[in-house]
């Protein structure tokens, strides 16, 4: 079952030093983050960002980071 990433934390002090990343963030020159994926064929966590009606690739972060993951828990 695929679930709705909400929420990413990369780093493995996750009150002090951490980054995380939301939907719905601005980010990147009035950028937005459109959607947070998790890509199965590379085990990798990726951020996409969109500003106006443009989304694209923003970050990728491999498995091998420390991350904590939020899931949406909207049904």
């Amino acid at each position: 079952m695929d679930q709705v990433i909400r929420k990413i934390s990369i780093g493995t002090d996750y009150k002090d030093n951490a980054m995380h990343y939301s939907v719905g963030q601005m980010v990147y020159g009035g950028h937005e983050i459109s959607h947070i994926l998790f890509d199965t064929t590379d085990s990798s966590y990726n951020i996409h960002i969109k500003k106006n009606d443009e989304v694209m690739p923003w970050k990728k972060f491999n498995v091998n980071m420390a991350v904590a993951i939020e899931y949406d828990l909207e049904y």
